[in-house]
């Protein structure tokens, strides 16, 4: 080879890269493949930013530095590498809001667990107990992987202006719903707030303690937030109508009837189960399995297993919802997690307490990835109906319970299932306010 030829193809080497640029099919008709001339390692500062500089600059290719995309990279060029995989990892994937630590606030609580008197059931506010110490209201849940957005009860109102949202489950559920009451109205006083529970049937029975339900509109917003009380989330039919001491059908493949009711009228519906789902409560309740419209027998022994039956209803739950969202749009559903108790050295009927006051004994950090309720994590795997998970985290707060705490001059049995409010379930609402 002549010494001429040997220093024009170094000149050109030196002077030009040649890339080309192909990409997949689906990309083909706006990306077309292109040839580009690229000047190796050469770029310039724009605005503090740094630009890669090409002679196509002037004219860049379709997706790569026109109005549709910015060129521009917000960080040094040594950097590139580590920014851009941390930005798109974040934007592909969803935000694990379980997995993150307990931190200290002084904001809180959001607020007045002595004022927020026209929502919070008496019993579960526990500033008018005899308990003296409230350190569990001054914190405040960081998830690890994402921010999550402080709770601003005008601006969650405007998000759900002309929105319906709907607590169906136990009474853990209700905590829920008497949370986001609060929260959504300060916990002040609200004359405007309209009770239209008769618009859903919510009204008490006569000779009832309460009614099934409860719902109230945001005039200003046209919001309404709603609770119905199911805490098997089963089709409860009594067999005898006329005899108040009948047993119950349980149908365990059936959605409750409000929900199969109003399910058009709502935009998001968060629902809950869990702690009846024992012998004693199926007892109590009167409550007799059944399935296909028949009564389960001998023939269903996997069924007659409580913990088969409660796996069966919340998979069969999910599965009829996963096929309505295609018929309301507009419908998210969510499916909070198991609540957990923190009964010691016994049970609720046997001794068991929950004296602990410090708050994180146990931890202030949730790092496993999965959720703490493999139940419901397993039923809504693959369908369109997203998990609320708030077990682990909520077992880290054993200090929050209402424990032997009353409004009653004596003490009260331990009650290590329901939280004091202000409380856990406030984080619950905001993870569902970031969720939505």
């Amino acid at each position: 080879m002549s010494t001429s030829v040997l220093v024009l193809l170094l000149a050109v080497t030196y002077q030009v890269s040649v890339f080309i640029l192909c990409f997949p099919e689906f990309l083909m008709e706006t990306l077309k493949c292109s040839l580009i001339s690229v000047k190796p390692r050469e770029g310039f500062k724009q605005n503090n930013s740094y630009v890669m500089k090409t002679e196509d600059s002037k004219n860049p290719v379709k997706g790569f530095g026109d109005s549709t995309s910015n060129s521009t990279m917000d960080y040094p060029p040594e950097q590139k590498d580590s920014y851009v995989k941390k930005a798109s990892s974040s934007e592909s994937t969803v935000c694990n809001y379980a997995k993150g630590r307990w931190v200290a606030d002084s904001q809180r609580p959001l607020y007045s667990g002595s004022g927020c008197k026209q929502w919070l059931s008496e019993m579960w506010a526990c500033r008018l107990t005899q308990r003296t110490d409230f350190s569990f209201e001054e914190y405040r849940w960081q998830p690890k992987s994402c921010e999550m957005p402080d709770f601003e009860r005008f601006e969650f109102l405007r998000r759900m202006q002309d929105k319906t949202i709907a607590f169906i489950g136990d009474s853990l559920g209700r905590q829920q719903f008497q949370s986001l009451m609060c929260m959504a109205t300060g916990g002040e006083d609200s004359p405007e707030v309209e009770n239209i529970g008769w618009a859903y049937g919510l009204v008490k029975a006569q000779g009832a303690i309460r009614p099934d339900g409860w719902a109230y509109r945001f005039p200003k917003t046209n919001t309404t937030i709603l609770y119905y009380w199911s805490a098997s989330l089963s089709d409860l039919v009594p067999l005898n109508i006329t005899d108040k001491a009948t047993n119950i059908s349980m149908h365990l493949d059936r959605p409750p009837a409000f929900m199969r009711k109003y399910l058009d009228r709502f935009n998001i519906l968060v629902l809950n189960t869990g702690h009846h789902w024992n012998k004693g409560k199926f007892q109590g309740n009167r409550w007799i399995m059944s399935v296909n419209g028949k009564a389960l027998d001998d023939k269903n022994k996997v069924l007659l297993d409580i913990k088969n039956a409660k796996n069966f209803t919340l998979h069969s739950i999910v599965k009829w919802l996963d096929s309505q969202i295609p018929l309301y749009p507009s419908l998210k559903v969510y499916f909070r997690t198991l609540s957990p108790r923190h009964f010691k050295d016994g049970d609720w009927n046997t001794g068991g307490s929950c004296d602990n006051t410090t708050p994180l004994t146990e931890g202030s950090e949730v790092s496993q990835d999965g959720s703490g309720d493999t139940v419901v994590e397993s039923a809504v795997k693959g369908t369109r109906i997203k998990i609320l998970d708030i077990t682990a985290m909520s077992g880290l707060r054993d200090e929050g319970h209402m424990s032997r705490y009353s409004v009653k001059k004596t003490p009260a049995g331990n009650d290590c299932l329901h939280w004091c409010l202000p409380g856990i379930p406030d984080t619950w609402n905001e993870i569902l306010a970031a969720q939505v």
